[in-house]
C-alpha cells in the first residue's frame, strides 16, 4: 500500500539537504545531494510507518502539501511516497509458522528423501505469487 507524506527539504551551506517530516513527530534525515535526500526521505518515512504499523500505532493523517509551511524561503516542500508492501518484502523477513496437512504416504516419501518442507513451500509460494502478479 502506498502512503504519501509531505517533507520539507532544507538546503545546507555545504550542498547537503536536511529533511523534516512535520506529520511524523518531526522525523528527520539528510542527504549529500537533493537526489540523495529524496532517497533517504523515502527510506526514513518507510521505516517510520512500517514500525508504527507493526507496533499497532495509528498513523497520522498527512497534511495537505499547500498547508505545510516553512520559515526558510529556500526550503523545498514536496510529497514523499512510500510503498510499504515493497518495504515489508525487503525488510520483514521474520519466519511465520504455518500448519499444513499432507497425506501420510507423502510425508514418509519426503522424509526418506530429506526434503525440507519449509523451503519447498516457500519456493512454491514465491513462484505462485510471480505467476499471479504477471
Amino acid at each position: 500500500m502506498n502512503y504519501i507524506y509531505p517533507a520539507i527539504f532544507y538546503p545546507e551551506a555545504n550542498g547537503k539537504y536536511s529533511v523534516i517530516f512535520p506529520d511524523l513527530n518531526d522525523l528527520a534525515t539528510y542527504g549529500d545531494s537533493l537526489a540523495d535526500a529524496f532517497a533517504m526521505a523515502q527510506e526514513a518515512c518507510a521505516q517510520y510507518l512500517f514500525t508504527s504499523l507493526r507496533d499497532g500505532d495509528a498513523l497520522p493523517a498527512p497534511t495537505a502539501i499547500n498547508a505545510v509551511k516553512s520559515d526558510d524561503p529556500t526550503a523545498l516542500i514536496n510529497l514523499i511516497c512510500v510503498n510499504l508492501d515493497n518495504y515489508a518484502r525487503a525488510y520483514d523477513d521474520r519466519a511465520v509458522k504455518k500448519t499444513l496437512t499432507i497425506p501420510a504416504w507423502l510425508n514418509t516419501a519426503c522424509d526418506n528423501c530429506g526434503i525440507n518442507y519449509s523451503k519447498v513451500l516457500k519456493d512454491a509460494l514465491i513462484a505462485k505469487l510471480q505467476q499471479v502478479q504477471m
